[in-house]
């Protein structure tokens, strides 16, 4: 089970370095990573989707070669509070429902705050500013496209 989503999680992360930017648009692009981090963090719980977010995360600093760390510590954070709505008992409601979308947008807006805050740390750029236009804009982004797993564990249910 440890080697499948090892093997997922490089595909995803191959797929945010390399395929969304063709899904950019206007400088805001969907993070993949964190809608695979709260996946794993519904169906494999809290400790687990925190440990896989850290490790994601670094990995993705490592890839791209940016601030080394912040991926790290946004990812463990997607995976920690996604973590808090496991229910080993509802995780496929909860995939195929409305419910995936607001846990996306709630973890990601978090993400994205936190990481704002770090990355504009020292810069000129405001902090309020750039959670604004481009956290919120990527939070609504992400969970858009969110809706495609959701719908196609929704189909799954009714199956």
């Amino acid at each position: 089970r440890t080697i499948k989503i090892l093997f997922a999680s490089l595909f995803f992360l191959l797929l945010q370095v390399n395929v969304v930017q063709l899904l950019t648009i206007d400088g805001i692009s969907p993070d993949l990573l964190i809608i695979w981090i709260v996946y794993l963090a519904l169906t494999e719980g809290q400790l687990r989707s925190t440990l896989w977010g850290f490790s994601i995360g670094l990995a993705f600093d490592f890839v791209t070669g940016n601030f080394i760390g912040l991926s790290a510590l946004t990812k463990t954070v997607c995976g920690f509070l996604a973590g808090y709505f496991f229910n080993e008992n509802k995780t496929q409601l909860i995939l195929g429902s409305y419910r995936i979308l607001l846990i996306v947008l709630f973890v990601s807006l978090i993400h994205n705050t936190v990481y704002f805050i770090v990355f504009t740390r020292g810069t000129t750029i405001g902090v309020l500013g750039a959670i604004l236009q481009i956290g919120l804009a990527t939070t609504v982004y992400t969970a858009t496209i969110t809706l495609l797993p959701m719908f196609i564990f929704a189909r799954k249910m009714v199956s």
